[in-house]
């Protein structure tokens, strides 16, 4: 019988010769050996063992890389886009050239080229307040009250001037959708304390404003399982699908009902043990269970003392959706709760703080809603003694621009700088980093980026951006991706 030709033919170039040949397996066998050493040592099975539990157990409280300043984040997000130089960064520069050209401007900056006009002054007064003399703009008068316990971050920048793509970026750290979300990977990295209520909740807009752009990307899991999800809370109706059982099943006959899945499951189990996803959902129905014991306390705000809703302004209707939504974020890291985010404002332009026609209309309405709020807020965790283990972030997906935008008294999207400030959990408190020009145009002085951003916060709560990653498609991934510096001149 005839030899097939293919065993005559060349060997492939990367084994051309026998030497080169036992050289790569050599050096493959020496990997081997390597596995077999570190298998016997038991590190490969500590890791595995790691991977098992957090897959049995995804939400259990994990321990941090270091000691952690912070224990929870609040994150209240400015949809929309706020101004910098009509809220926090005051530019006297802005005053003396209103009405004169930005000279070299490029307008492509913002989103809307052909409505490029002059430099155009803040309508809004400032004042200095406290003994930091941090100015402040008229329309925040509660706020300016707690300006001793902020740090500020002046000198934000981002890589887009469009909605989607920056709020994608300053949720994910990537401009484009697919990616999780800081909640998502804080409560991957640490878990959460309290076992019977979601890790990472988000409240967006209640006034039918609608959902912010990229909808509920913004707080998805991008490739971290399901499980850390934020759990958005309903803007209108209960605040959670499904949340009561009902009218008629008793609690003994839903606990029956948990009981039968828990045991067919388990069966199921038993024949695919090397099914490890399959506990984490029976550990689902397990805490939708507990959340339907444990939700509707937490959530409701009406046990507060009549004291404690003046203060957030429940009864006053111009900040009343926004006041419920500060007060059960309270309410929900004092029970434990990881990551709570809250969105001021919905989609579209003058639904949120997107003030392309006219800023003072847009900026005074939507302080007005937050204003009384988030101090009250700020004062409310204070006084219960957990400003100190809260983190609050306060900042939109971008800054505005400082010339006015033709066609109107309003201004347009500046990916080029954005004021940013933090409270409690570890920050230093009354101080000022980074500085954009004198227009507030551009950051200029310490510039900090969004995965510099991000890594300051995941350095408050313990952890080392480098060292929280997830393997997906052959690549460890991490929140940062490859940059990140931590501004350890806001942290105390």
């Amino acid at each position: 019988m005839p030899l097939e030709p293919h065993l005559f033919a060349t060997p492939p170039r990367a084994y051309s010769t026998r030497r080169s040949f036992l050289q790569r397996a050599g050096s493959g066998m020496g990997l081997l050996a390597l596995t077999g050493l570190l298998d016997q040592e038991g590190f490969r099975a500590s890791a595995h063992a790691e991977t098992d539990e957090r897959a049995l157990h995804p939400l259990a409280p994990r321990p941090s890389h270091f000691p952690a300043k912070a224990k929870s984040v609040i994150w209240l997000f400015m949809n929309g886009g706020q101004s910098q130089v009509d809220t926090w960064d005051y530019k006297p520069e802005l005053i003396k050239r209103h009405g004169t050209e930005l000279e070299g401007f490029d307008k492509n900056t913002g989103f809307f080229t052909g409505q490029v006009g002059p430099l155009m002054k803040s309508p809004f007064k400032f004042e200095k307040r406290g003994q930091s003399g941090t100015w402040v703009s008229e329309i925040f008068p509660n706020i300016a009250g707690h300006v001793d316990d902020m740090a500020f971050i002046h000198s934000c920048f981002t890589e887009t001037n469009n909605h989607s793509p920056a709020l994608f970026e300053i949720n994910t750290g990537m401009s484009r959708m697919g990616f999780p979300c800081v909640g998502s990977w804080v409560t991957y990295g640490l878990g959460t304390e309290n076992q019977n209520l979601p890790a990472f909740v988000v409240m967006y807009d209640t006034l039918g404003r609608g959902l912010p752009k990229g909808n509920a990307s913004n707080w998805g899991p991008g490739f971290l399982p399901g499980i850390y999800q934020g759990t958005a809370l309903n803007g209108q109706g209960p605040p959670m699908d499904n949340l009561f059982r009902p009218a008629s099943m008793t609690d003994k006959q839903q606990r029956s009902q948990i009981d039968l899945l828990t045991r067919l499951n388990g069966r199921f189990q038993q024949e695919n043990p090397g099914e490890a996803a399959l506990a984490a959902r029976i550990e689902t129905f397990e805490l939708a269970y507990r959340m339907q014991m444990t939700a509707p306390d937490a959530l409701d705000y009406n046990n507060e003392s009549p004291a404690t809703k003046a203060l957030y302004g429940i009864d006053d209707p111009k900040c009343t959706h926004f006041a419920k939504q500060c007060l059960m974020a309270r309410r929900l890291v004092e029970r434990g709760v990881r990551f709570v985010q809250i969105y001021s404002g919905g989609m579209e332009n003058e639904r949120s703080w997107d003030g392309h026609q006219d800023i003072v209309k847009n900026h005074a309405g939507f302080a007005l809603e937050t204003d009384q709020p988030i101090a009250a807020l700020l004062s409310d965790l204070k006084q219960r003694g957990l400003l100190d283990s809260t983190l609050i972030l306060c900042c939109g997906e971008f800054g505005r621009l400082p010339i006015v935008q033709k066609g109107g008294t309003g201004r347009d999207h500046n990916p080029h700088a954005f004021t940013t400030w933090m409270a409690g959990g570890g920050v230093k408190p009354g101080v000022h980093y980074g500085e954009t020009d004198e227009f507030g145009h551009k950051a200029v002085v310490d510039r900090v980026s969004v995965n510099d951003l991000h890594a300051t916060v995941l350095h408050l709560l313990g952890i080392e951006h480098t060292r929280l990653t997830y393997r997906f498609n052959g690549r460890d991934f991490r929140l940062t991706d490859v940059a990140g510096r931590v501004v350890k001149e806001v942290i105390a």
